[in-house]
């Protein structure tokens, strides 16, 4: 189905994956949550150097913990084929090719930011949403403490692309591909939902529509 994919093995359990992950090179894993014995989040905290990860599962619940652990997406049951291999997409387009199993650079997108009198490399992959809070706005981003900036959420969502990022409220701006799950009210990004306000709601459904990464 996907000519730069080739299935190594299938195992039912995290120790059948071990085992096989001793022996063969492993450019990338599909993960669900609950599996035998050791649940896909519990075995990918073991993998000193884990390979590329997707979920496929259907608990939304453990979403926040699976992008801190840098997987690359997160796939609720029941999806769609488009969903699934707009996933694969990710790891093919981002630095994995499990044809011929080398690393290709790719350059991340950043912005620098200035906070506590240093000026702060920010890469765009890593943003989970951002908060405004008065003059201040706040940075959640994957694997470090969420970023406080005197800067206006106004003058940021200008400097985000609009296809990564959408501001659904005054008060919030999200990345697109860490939703989880939404509403015409809210929007959820693993356990945090977040509003959508009236003013935006227009943008916002004209963007996941025309964003296949929400089907």
């Amino acid at each position: 189905m996907v000519e730069q994919l080739e299935v190594v093995a299938v195992c039912n359990t995290a120790f059948q994956s071990m085992e096989i992950m001793k022996t063969e090179r492993i450019d990338l894993l599909f993960l669900d949550i609950q599996m035998p014995e050791l649940s896909g989040i519990s075995f990918l905290r073991t993998l000193q150097h884990p390979p590329k990860v997707i979920f496929i599962t259907a608990y939304k619940e453990f979403a926040a913990e699976a992008f801190d652990l840098n997987a690359v997406d997160y796939l609720l049951k029941p999806m769609s084929l488009e969903r699934f291999l707009k996933a694969v997409n990710k790891v093919i387009n981002t630095g994995v090719s499990p044809e011929d199993g080398q690393n290709i650079h790719v350059e991340r997108e950043c912005l620098y930011l200035k906070a506590n009198r240093k000026t702060v490399k920010i890469f765009l992959d890593e943003i989970i949403y951002v908060e405004s809070a008065k003059d201040y706005i706040k940075i959640y981003r994957q694997l470090n403490a969420p970023l406080m900036v005197k800067y206006s959420l106004t003058a940021l969502a200008e400097k985000l692309p609009h296809n990564l990022f959408v501001r659904v409220h005054r008060s919030f701006i999200v990345a697109v591909n860490r939703i989880t799950a939404f509403t015409n009210y809210d929007v959820e990004i693993g356990k945090i939902e977040i509003p959508i306000g009236r003013q935006y709601l227009r943008q916002w459904k004209k963007l996941s529509e025309a964003n296949k990464v929400l089907v």
